[in-house]
């Protein structure tokens, strides 16, 4: 059976970034897609910038899902680096105990961000042998060599195309430069395949000795271990694009002969006040640092409210902005649920492909189908917003209800909007939970106001308003009662 959005597949267009332009999505196996995202290197908790990552990527698979694609969605692990190694011994703690604990931590703030986990999550370790094998075809194919101290270096000058996503030319990169005496590169853009082990640290055996592998070639073997040769998406942070991206291509299509991704997708970077994220500035944030203050749909709404290309600028300003954003969103809904006298629920496929057919529904299929413009679709859900509110006003509560199950129905593919109206209004973050007024506290008090203005103790009604409001809590008298919500 055809759907608005099975409809809408051939229209889907992404931005790629090897040809500079957006693209009419074309997968190599009819109704299936392929999409390999570089993951995070787990040392630490995952801080605001691996969200972005979390939420774009989720978003895009949500979307072709939606538009009735099979998604092979692959999200590696890196747990083996410098930065683990380093990071173990100064917690004197065994590497697989730190992996397993921030792994741990990781899926915690995913979920908690809202994002479905990736299909398969493969761990650079469990894929040695892979990473060796291709090794072993490059340096058959003098893509590749061994240095004299137990390094196998990738041979930049041996692949025409070495550049092609960056737009970088090797030649202009190479003048100027010089080779570190420190290694036994012949080039020095030469980049580390297997590196010779050092005592200490983990190691495996190999032809050219014990050893481990460099990170650009772990994610080469999974992502071709997982999804073949060639296949439809990669994708990741801006910042991986070079060299990270440049010599994954260069040594998966020298390995195998074969276009290794069809499409390049890369995450823009999250700037905090301005200025670039970083620990030595003291602007660094984990997930969990954020959403102990924020509830963590605002922080996903934030983190789609821009194009996933674009960069972010992260402050505390924005994040109330995006708080106060997505609560009136929700208080469309909640009117709507109090003048329905129900909860909306959107539990069958009959109210999503109604909302698609609509001509809000197009709007966000055409926003979405834009690369994946997220941007573009919520400014089609306060259009929605609006338009309740209008109904509301002229008293057309069927109108208003038919619009709030759309509203609900296409913010499905954004995985927001869907706590029921009044619950994500009355959601205590942070600072806020030692105020004093717990949810009983404030029932009590609405009670206490009905109370006395029943007794025409107008007086002590107008008391407990003002006492709420200064407290954040705002009341909202309607035909069918109070309710309330935090400001």
């Amino acid at each position: 059976m055809t759907t608005p959005l099975t409809d809408a597949m051939s229209q889907l267009v992404i931005y790629d970034s090897l040809t500079g332009s957006k693209q009419t999505f074309k997968p190599l196996i009819k109704g299936q897609v392929g999409m390999y995202v570089c993951g995070m290197t787990i040392y630490d908790y995952c801080h605001i910038g691996h969200a972005r990552i979390m939420v774009a990527y989720d978003v895009i698979s949500r979307w072709l899902r939606q538009l009735g694609y099979e998604v092979n969605y692959v999200r590696n692990i890196t747990d083996i680096d410098d930065k683990i190694i380093n990071r173990a011994a100064e917690n004197n703690e065994p590497i697989n105990e730190l992996t397993e604990r921030f792994i741990t931590a990781m899926h915690e703030d995913e979920l908690a961000l809202g994002c479905i986990p990736p299909n398969q999550e493969p761990r650079a370790t469990d894929y040695i042998d892979e990473m060796q094998h291709i090794i072993e075809t490059l340096v058959t194919g003098d893509y590749a060599y061994a240095g004299n101290k137990g390094d196998v270096y990738y041979a930049v000058d041996s692949f025409t195309d070495y550049g092609k996503l960056s737009k970088r030319n090797l030649d202009e990169m190479q003048a100027g430069s010089r080779v570190d005496v420190e290694n036994d590169k012949r080039n020095p853009f030469d980049f580390v395949l297997w590196k010779a082990a050092k005592p200490g640290e983990p190691q495996w055996a190999s032809p050219w000795g014990q050893g481990r592998p460099g990170w650009h070639i772990e994610c080469s073997a999974m992502a071709t271990k997982c999804l073949g040769n060639t296949f439809d998406i990669h994708g990741g942070g801006h910042d991986l694009q070079f060299p990270h991206h440049e010599n994954e291509i260069a040594q998966s299509e020298a390995s195998t002969g074969c276009e290794y991704a069809r499409n390049w997708m890369h995450v823009g970077f999250i700037n905090v006040d301005g200025e670039k994220m970083s620990k030595s500035l003291g602007n660094f944030f984990t997930i969990r640092d954020v959403m102990a203050k924020y509830h963590p749909e605002t922080v996903r709404y934030f983190l789609l409210s821009s194009h996933y290309r674009s960069q972010v600028n992260f402050s505390d300003v924005a994040l109330d902005e995006a708080h106060n954003s997505l609560s009136r969103l929700y208080h469309a809904l909640k009117i709507a649920e109090q003048h329905q006298g129900q909860t909306l629920e959107i539990n069958n496929d009959e109210l999503v492909n109604v909302a698609y057919t609509s001509a809000a529904g197009q709007d966000f299929i055409a926003a979405m189908n834009d690369d994946f413009n997220t941007s573009a679709a919520t400014s089609v859900l306060f259009g929605l917003a609006r338009d309740i509110n209008k109904a509301i006003k002229a008293e057309e509560v069927d109108k208003a209800w038919q619009l709030a199950q759309q509203l609900k129905a296409l913010a499905q593919a954004l995985n927001i909007l869907q706590q029921p109206g009044s619950q994500f209004l009355q959601s205590v973050i942070g600072e806020a939970q030692d105020d004093g007024f717990n949810d009983d506290t404030i029932d009590n008090l609405i009670i206490e106001r009905a109370d006395a203005k029943t007794n025409k103790n107008f007086a002590r009604a107008d008391e407990i308003r003002v006492q709420l409001k200064d407290a954040g809590i705002e009341l909202e008298d309607s035909r069918t009662g109070t309710t309330w919500r935090r400001a």
